[in-house]
């Protein structure tokens, strides 16, 4: 039996002995065993589970090996540069983010199939008039957008949406929020691709340049500002920007965030001159509003009266003619020492006020209710830099506003009693001391700063009351 040989021939012809089943089973529990506890890499998968616990341990040894040592980790990642590949493969990829996000808002023949479709599915409130849905109704108004439209107003039809707006005891909204709301939302996702595409960097930020250039490109789209003399228009964009860089840029760093811009007072201020022609619009309402092109001329006209020597800055001498000559010198110095910047030339103590420090000093005066504007007066107000006003600075600050008032022939008053009506008026928390935050807490923050600094401010609160009848009587 052992002396027979099979040649390879023959081998091939040999059937191969199949092992008994109850012999193999051993180490076929062995085997499975050894590749489900993962031992051993049996698979693509438990591989890449091996590559990522290694770089999970590198990763951890280096955190660790960086907190022994103290090091600092790196904040700060290098822009690319002008362009290089890596600049270029950004803004391509930005061009065709920010052109997609545009293929899906809707355009103006969207909202009106929206709208249409609103009335003819919903129903008249007996009571109120106005016209509403349900939530049933909602769901089938989607559908039919959908239809109509395309699967990129759907978003607008989510159950959270529903549950943003006011219901009636019926459970029914108002037609008419809804879709102030879709448009509100449609213009500003329009408004942040536009700035977004301007951001040159792609920081999330606006410089004064891009800023100008997105209110440009809006001119045309404002039917208040339409037909604005061309030779305007770049003094017009500064002063827009400015009133943004003012609100959203408090620390003065030379750049506005995008989001705190769309969120702002200021955007949906100057959206307003789309909505009607100017010749609608009453006179004050347009020099209420900073961004009319009636407020802008009347800024320019201002700055170019002050400006007797025609350097285009302003002197201290010369903002003293600032309306009227009503704010207190002491007021026009402290200005100077904190919102002018030194000149280059002309002397060491040469301080001359540029336009953009005019525009920021009107829009603190024309907003002293606001925070950015009472943290502009505070810190004038603020004599000796300290962050708080005490007694001694009130009686300073009041001293020139109570010299003007004798110079017009008012009756004479005691600075003692001002400043106690001050501190009345305040209440704050150390009752030696008046900071910004209790000036912007008691919510007539405005007021006292008016009263300290222009002497048409204190008479108009020592006339408040004979003033509030006069704006009742018409009303009677």
């Amino acid at each position: 039996m052992y002396g027979s040989t099979v040649d390879g021939e023959g081998a091939q012809d040999v059937a191969p002995k199949k092992i008994p089943l109850d012999l193999s089973m051993p180490w076929v529990r062995n085997l499975r065993r050894f590749i489900g506890s993962g031992t051993g890499l049996g698979s693509e998968a438990l591989m890449e589970l091996e590559t990522k616990r290694i770089l999970l341990d590198i990763f951890k040894e280096r955190q660790q090996r960086n907190a022994e040592a103290g090091s600092i980790p790196s904040f700060y990642k290098k822009k690319p540069e002008e362009g290089s590949i890596s600049h270029r493969v950004q803004r391509l990829a930005k061009y065709r983010f920010l052109k997609k996000q545009s293929e899906l808002l809707l355009n103006a023949d969207d909202l009106d199939a929206m709208w249409v479709c609103l009335r003819e599915n919903c129903v008249i409130d007996d009571a109120s008039g106005a016209e509403k849905m349900n939530y049933e109704d909602f769901c089938h108004i989607a559908s039919v957008c959908t239809e109509q439209i395309g699967s990129k107003c759907r978003r607008f039809f989510s159950p959270s949406n529903f549950m943003k707006f006011e219901k009636d005891e019926s459970g029914r909204i108002a037609i008419l929020p809804f879709y102030l709301y879709v448009m509100r939302t449609v213009s500003l996702t329009q408004a942040r691709i536009d700035m977004s595409e301007l951001d040159e960097d792609s920081d999330g930020f606006l410089q004064p340049h891009e800023m100008e250039a997105y209110i440009r490109g809006l001119i045309p789209n404002l039917a208040q500002l339409r037909d604005m003399p061309a030779a305007f228009v770049q003094m017009y964009c500064r002063i827009a920007a400015q009133k943004f860089f003012f609100f959203c840029d408090p620390h003065r760093r030379g750049k506005a965030c995008i989001k705190k811009i769309l969120l702002s007072n200021c955007l949906q201020e100057l959206m307003e001159l789309h909505q009607e022609s100017e010749e609608e619009v009453a006179d004050t309402e347009q020099a209420e509003n900073w961004f009319s092109f009636t407020s802008a001329q009347r800024i320019c006209d201002m700055f170019l009266a002050l400006d007797k020597d025609m350097n285009r800055t302003l002197s201290k001498l010369e903002l003293k003619e600032y309306a009227d000559g009503t704010l207190t010198d002491i007021f026009i110095e402290r200005a100077f020492d904190e919102h002018v910047r030194r000149g280059k030339m002309g002397g060491g103590n040469a301080r001359e006020m540029d336009f953009g420090s005019f525009l920021d000093f009107v829009l603190a005066l024309e907003n002293k209710d606001t925070s950015e504007g009472l943290t502009y007066l505070f810190r004038c107000l603020d004599l000796h830099g300290r962050g708080y006003l005490t007694t001694a600075d009130i009686h300073t600050l009041f001293r020139d506003v109570h010299q003007k008032w004798i110079d017009g022939g008012h009756y004479e008053l005691c600075i003692e009693d001002v400043r106690d009506e001050i501190w009345d008026m305040v209440k704050p928390a150390d009752p030696l001391r008046i900071t910004l935050a209790d000036l912007l807490s008691c919510k007539q923050g405005g007021t006292v700063a008016s009263m300290l600094v222009d002497i048409r401010g204190f008479w108009a609160h020592d006339n408040r009351e004979n003033l509030l009848q006069e704006e009742e009587e018409p009303e009677e």
